[in-house]
């Protein structure tokens, strides 16, 4: 740092402070008496001791405090002023983290961004033309040392202008820091490139009159004493010197790690008028190094323990491929302890060690198990592409081959960057060059490899791969292990870096008195006039995050790709035909075709029929090494990409496609401290520790290596009999029918398969963990809901997974403990819908039961078999039979969790909100002596509409009259709240029929995809019945999501004004002005997350590669919404978004009690002893949320977020207000556009301060002014049809199966070819009176006029309103009136959560 009198004080980090002065100045108390008002840009400067460098102090007690201008003022902290004055006594209360905090009557709006530079050609030097791209091969030059081209990249920018000037001087730093990391390797012979550089800064940052900061000036002070000497030297310390900020106060100036203290004091030396200050230094912190490996601290005890006994191997699937190899080498690292050895007995230092090997690369264990094979062939003298069994043998040379590929191919990139005329070929290595260069051929070689084998497996090696997500998935592999690799570069520092962060030294200099350099002397060293330098703390990088564009992330999949199909070879054995002698030849492994889908050419990658057998016994092989459970508690979060894992970077928000608006809103929430409950509920989760449960893990692996079907665990060799062909017969539908009976059976077989391969993942790392105590880092979806971040060994898989985990921290039992141990063992083993006495009693009725599976689980009767979550079972069998066996079982310690589940949680929290009476009884949130089913209410109340149907002769409803049963209903009734839409509920129903009633259509003569669909209406009215204040809030929010989707912001309207009053005069259409409606639906939740729905309509750009012209999918915050999904997404979202807050607001509860707490969603997981004192919580936590208006809040929130803003309405022409409009139009004849604007200018000169303009807009007439004045409330009409957006959504499917072979490889076993046979005929999907029309319908007649019936199916509706559209201002509707339900009478209910 340097200290120079004058110096400009800004907002600066404390230890960036130091005063002329040997003493503090005091900092007043009162605002009144502070030097600047508020409404400047200044912030005030802590100062105060404790500070620590780079870190915020977090004060939960002010996070209630509220900002109403918090768009508008910086933040201002007060954290160490003190309180002076205050009464003796007089204490704040801390307010406790799992309360609800104050409502921000301020939303949450980032900041418009500028619109995005239109994209120009590349140029002749190669240097692209699109902002994205550049800043890519900007960051990769920089990293890789190619810093003449970065330079180019540098003066195009600045051509364009497409960045702010503070975001281009952080690029002309980082090429300033590349520029000098140059000179440092070699000083004495690089004057050239600081001459360069000091070239650089007068005409690149002075003379464009950049806004430089201290870091350039201390780049350039570095190269200075790097190459310069003498009077030179002297000449351009003063230089550098001379442009440092100049003011009335003495300020420290941020330098960062760049000089050291031999360079300030040469610094000193040259230049009299400045002097070294006077500095103690911090005496270097001493860290104890671990001498001893993890092996040997176990060693010491390994004779005073009792050894267990070893576990035996995991029968593997049969494989001949990398998957489970891979994971083996990567969890080698456990089998080096000794058996029984817990990693948790290790120091905290030592714990996260191995956590950090753990996370480190797996490329490097597949690249260790291909040699080795490969050598063990060799020494034998045998020849892996022939001899070997095995294809991981195989890969290695594969590897070896690409990696000279890819060597090749780095080599061209400088011959194309430099020849003068360049070939579209060398304009490609141009653009993707640089970010090619930054991993090493041998990575991207095993990168490519595993990825496509992932791929292959995961999709099915014998249907092949579309090339543009084979394309895509190796590129991003690629990205994120050259990302892994940069990170642990960057924590290498080097050795003087190093050294002077252990001191924590503070280099400053101070000038004597005055000492600032006269202009004069400015003049005479050539200083031209610049902006004032920026003194504060730099802002990170806008390079350091930048992900690849998809144009150059495409470029480098192909070459990858390309490169693999080239290289990688396979032995293929055949017989010849005349000689039948066995013939050897070498094939490539892959292959490129193009194949027609749906009507469509498609490039496909497909796999040589020889590796196709070996794929389809090859488990996914993703990258494991990294999403494995950890060892040590996660990392707390603390920004978007800090937290969980300690090496490896996950987001904090799962984003969909890289979606950059979520993570735009979240980081501002982030840094308003928004996100506080959130992220600390995270945390909760993750600390809670687990283990495995060795009795039911050793149950399960001895099934498991039998081979056999059990529980479910699938066969090893599943036998399912293929039904006979038929004979030729004049109906071709028979054959058909029996290849679609057979293509189910390989399906079946395939998916069998497939989850054995998964299985068989999970158990190897349940395996390695068994004798650990490890934990599970969490993240967020975009709507809040929490999920564990390794995806495969974790308490949301299946049966099997949650019977094999146990906390690894155990309550002893009690007597309520006791009791809820039984009741869990009844509602595990499905007895869940009695009362929690006659739960109990059934534990006790099945004593004899429960103790026969502990003691003999597999030679005994197996009754825990018979259960309907059977792994489970098991677990509360072993730890019951145990309590019970023990002395005292009230005092038997239990580690199993204890579940408490919700009863159709999203149907909970809509009875809550719309205050259903009857629906908030079904749901269990009204007291009752036993626990309500609404599935059974649900199945009743349809029943009686089918029979109702049925005596009025409707043959539908004959067809299934007493076939309601809750099984039909249960899955739609369950998924209704969240989103099921029609075509999804008919499949629903369609798959239980089909399973309950396999000859339902031939003893009827209808469909049963016709008969789910009427199903499916009954289903629908029936919860609309129930719940009628929950679906009227449903429907209210989806208008209100209507108008926000056709709705135009003030930034947009001002946009769309500049362009069409500007030089170009654009004329905007209807369509072009349809497009400009892009705001995307946001909220907040009750914990202060905002929620932003990422569903657009994505635009596709083609972008030209070495392999085929790929059109990819681009998103981009400007992209038109897409209405549908929108719409039909925003009610299930927004209730996802409430049960989430209440899940996080319980685990924050819960943790301050000292309850241990797990959750899948809306299933809450503790201890048997703390379930009474969890239930309370739960109760309280959800009485909490629904105590505040949610909905009125909501509606706060849309008018504060979207004031200002204009939507297209529709209104009836035939109203008297419509007949006005139209007359009005008839006389101005005014285009959309301008009738936009238009209303636009009236609501300026209504928002007006000036009471004449004010005037003068109450003057206008509009049609918006004619609407406000002559309407009546019925004149608009509501554009929120949910049949129009199911009945769009079923001729979308339709329209997309037209096209489409009926035995495509891409038909869904279930939907078949007949996905949507009511919009094939031409019906609406709720209209079911023409059964006669279609029951008798053939496929050929279908097939024969489906063009027809579908462009009927999208024709417009007959009997439509007659409407006009009409800009109006952005209102609201009023909410609906709430039913009689008080959420308090939940207090009592003990089923809410059972």
């Amino acid at each position: 740092m340097l200290v120079r009198s004058g110096a400009a004080r800004q907002a600066l980090r404390a230890r960036q402070l130091l005063p002329s002065s040997g003493s503090l100045p005091s900092l007043p108390c009162t605002l009144s008496k502070l030097e600047r008002p508020l409404g400047e840009t200044r912030p005030l400067v802590t100062l105060a001791p404790e500070a620590r460098p780079g870190k915020r102090k977090s004060f939960r007690a002010l996070s209630g405090f509220e900002r109403n201008l918090a768009t508008a003022l910086e933040e201002r902290r007060f954290d160490d002023i003190p309180f002076e004055g205050l009464p003796g006594g007089m204490t704040f209360r801390q307010p406790p983290i799992y309360e609800l905090r104050p409502w921000n009557t301020t939303p949450l709006v980032p900041a418009d961004r500028p619109a995005y530079p239109p994209r120009q050609r590349i140029n002749p030097s190669g240097i692209p033309g699109d902002l994205d791209e550049m800043l890519a091969i900007f960051e990769a030059c920089v990293h890789v040392g190619r810093l003449d081209r970065a330079s180019l990249v540098l003066k195009r920018l600045g051509n364009m202008q497409a960045l702010p000037p503070h975001k281009f001087m952080e690029l002309h730093n980082r090429y300033l820091e590349g520029r000098l990391a140059q000179i440092e390797a070699d000083a004495k012979n690089n004057g050239h490139l600081a001459e360069k550089v000091h070239s650089w800064f007068e005409t690149e940052i002075c003379d464009q009159r950049l806004p430089y900061t201290p870091l350039t000036v201390a780049y350039m002070l570095k190269i200075s004493l790097l190459t310069s000497s003498g009077a030179k030297l002297k000449t351009y310390l003063e230089r550098y010197m001379s442009v440092l900020p100049q003011d009335s106060a003495t300020e420290a100036l941020d330098l960062g790690d760049v000089l050291t203290d031999d360079d300030l004091a040469a610094i000193a030396e040259n230049c009299p008028s400045l002097s070294l200050s006077q500095e103690v230094l911090a005496p270097a912190e001493t860290e104890d190094a671990a001498t001893t490996t993890i092996a040997e601290k176990f060693a010491a005890d390994r004779e005073s323990q009792s050894a267990p006994k070893s576990l035996p191997e995991v029968l593997a699937t049969p494989q001949k491929g990398t998957g489970l190899e891979a994971l083996k080498s990567t969890l080698a690292l456990f089998y080096e302890l000794p058996p029984g050895a817990d990693v948790a007995a290790l120091p905290l230092e030592q714990r996260r060690e191995f956590q950090s090997r753990l996370e480190r690369d797996v490329l490097e264990a597949a690249l260790q198990k291909w040699r080795e094979d490969n050598e063990s062939l060799a020494s034998m003298g045998l020849n892996p592409q022939i001899s070997a069994p095995s294809l991981s043998s195989k890969l290695y040379q594969w590897h070896q081959a690409l990696e000279r590929r890819i060597a090749e191919e780095q080599a061209k990139v400088e011959a194309s960057e430099t020849v003068p005329k360049k070939s579209a070929e060398d304009l490609d290595r141009c653009l993707y060059g640089p970010l090619l260069l930054q991993g090493s051929a041998t990575r991207l070689a095993a990168a490519t490899i595993i990825s496509i084998l992932s791929l292959l497996s995961l999709h099915g090696a014998d249907k092949g791969v579309a090339a543009s997500l084979a394309v895509q998935q190796v590129a991003k592999v690629a990205e994120e292990d050259i990302r892994f690799q940069i990170a642990e570069k960057t924590k290498k520092l080097p050795k003087h870096q190093a050294e002077l962060q252990k001191r924590k030294a503070r280099r400053l200099i101070r000038v004597k008195g005055n000492g600032s350099l006269k202009t004069t002397d400015k003049k005479q060293l050539g200083v031209a006039t610049l902006p004032p330098a920026t003194t504060g703390e730099m802002a990170p990088a806008i390079t350091e995050n930048t992900r690849w564009p998809t144009a150059i992330r495409a470029k480098v999949g192909a070459l990858l790709l390309t490169a693999m199909m080239e290289t990688a070879k396979i032995m293929v054995v055949r017989d010849h035909p005349v000689t039948k002698e066995k013939v050897h030849q070498l094939q490539p492994a892959f292959s490129h075709a193009m194949q027609l889908r749906k009507g469509k050419k498609v490039g496909i990658i497909q796999a040589n029929p020889e590796l196709v057998e070996i794929l389809k016994r090859e488990p996914r092989a993703e990258l494991l090494a990294r999403h494995l459970p950890m060892l040590v508690e996660p990392e707390p979060w603390t920004k978007f990409d800090k937290g969980g894992f300690l090496e490896c970077q996950s987001p904090l928000i799962r984003l969909k496609n890289h979606e950059i608006e979520q993570k735009i809103y979240a980081e501002a929430a982030i840094e308003r401290g928004d996100m506080e409950q959130m992220m600390r509920g995270l945390d909760v989760l993750g600390k809670t520790a687990w283990r495995i449960n060795r009795k039911v893990f050793d149950v399960m692996l001895t099934v498991w290596n039998e081979g056999i079907a059990f529980a479910n665990i699938p066969a090893l060799h599943p036998n399912i009999p293929i039904p006979p062909e038929p004979d030729s017969s004049d109906d071709p539908m028979k054959k058909r029918i029996w290849m679609r009976q057979v293509k189910a059976i390989q399906n079946e077989k395939s998916g069998m398969h497939s989850v054995r391969c998964f299985m068989n993942f999970q158990l190897e790392i349940a395996r390695a963990f068994i004798d650990q105590t490890f934990y599970f880092p969490h993240n967020l979806d975009f709507r809040g809901r929490a999920y564990p971040l390794p995806p495969y060994l974790n308490h949301m898989g299946a049966d099997h997974m949650r019977g094999m985990l146990l906390f690894a921290k155990g309550k002893p039992l009690g007597e309520n403990g006791l009791r809820w141990l039984k009741i869990h063992l009844a509602n595990v083993y499905g007895y869940d819908k009695a009362s929690l006495d006659d739960r109990e009693k059934f534990a006790d009725d099945n004593l004899a039961n429960i103790m026969d599976s502990a003691s003999n689980p597999l030679g005994g009767k197996r009754w825990w078999l018979q259960g309907e979550d059977p792994w489970q079972c098991l677990a509360t069998c072993f730890e019951l039979a145990a309590a019970l066996q023990s002395p005292d079982p009230t005092q038997f310690v239990s580690h199993l969790p204890v579940h408490q589940d919700g009863t159709c949680n999203g149907l909970q929290h809509y009875a809550a909100l719309g205050g259903d009476t009857w629906g908030a009884q079904q749901v269990n949130l009204i007291p009752g002596e036993k626990p309500a089913d609404v599935y059974s209410a649900v199945a009743q109340l349809v029943q009686e509409m089918v029979t109702k149907d049925a005596a009025a002769g409707n043959e539908f409803a004959k067809a299934l009259d007493g076939k309601i049963t809750r099984k039909v209903v249960k899955q739609t009734v369950m998924t209704n709240v969240y989103g099921v839409t029609f075509v999804g509920a008919k499949r629903q129903v369609q798959k239980q029929l089909d399973a309950l009633y396999p000859n339902l259509e031939s003893q009827t003569g209808c469909s049963t995809s016709i008969l789910s669909s009427y199903m499916a209406t009954k289903i629908f009215a029936a919860l609309g019945t129930m719940f009628s204040g929950a679906y009227a809030i449903q429907s209210w929010l989806g208008e209100i999501g209507d108008r926000v989707c056709r709705a135009i912001t003030p930034e947009q309207l001002n946009r769309i004004e500049a362009e069409a009053t500007g030089e170009s005069k654009k004329k905007f259409t209807d369509a072009e002005l349809n497009n400009t409606f892009r705001n995307t639906i946001v909220w907040t939740t009750p914990l202060r997350m905002p929620v932003v729905q990422p569903y657009r309509k994505s635009g596709t750009r083609v972008v030209p590669t070495c392999l085929q012209d790929l059109a990819l999918q681009v998103s981009d915050r400007d992209d038109p919404v897409n209405r549908r999904k929108q719409l039909q997404a925003f009610p299930p979202n927004f209730i996802h978004s409430l049960d989430a807050s209440h899940m996080m607001l319980s685990a924050l509860e819960c943790h301050e009690l000292g309850l241990t707490f797990a959750a899948v969603h809306d299933s809450f997981w503790t201890h048997a002893a703390d379930v009474d004192k969890m239930s309370k919580v739960i109760r309280e936590s959800f009485i909490r949320i629904h105590s505040e208006d949610v909905i009125g809040r909501l509606k706060c929130e849309f008018e504060a977020r979207y004031k200002g803003a204009l939507y297209r309405a529709k209104i009836l022409s035939s109203s008297p207000v419509g007949a006005m409009i139209i007359k009005h139009r008839r006389i101005h004849k005014m285009t959309s556009l301008e009738e936009l604007l238009q209303e636009k200018r009236r609501q300026e000169l209504l928002a007006s301060s000036d009471p004449d303009e004010v005037k003068k807009g109450q003057e206008m007439v509009t049609p918006a002014s004619l609407f406000e004045k002559y309407a009546t409330p019925d004149a608009l009409v509501s554009q929120y049809d949910p049949e129009e957006l199911q009945q769009a959504e079923a001729d979308e499917e339709a329209s997309s199966n037209a096209g489409e072979d009926g035995m495509s490889e891409e038909e869904d076993s279930l939907t078949m070819d007949t996905a949507s046979e009511e919009a094939d005929a031409g019906m609406n999907v709720r209209d079911f009176s023409r059964v006669d029309d279609i029951k008798n319908v053939n496929y050929f007649e279908q097939e024969l006029d489906k063009n027809k019936k579908i462009k009927r199916g999208n024709s417009k509706k007959s009997g439509a309103l007659n409407t006009i559209p009409v800009w109006l201002p952005l209102t609201f509707p009023d909410i609906p009136k709430k039913g009689n339900f008080d959420v308090r009478q939940l207090k009592e209910s003990k089923y809410f959560f059972s």
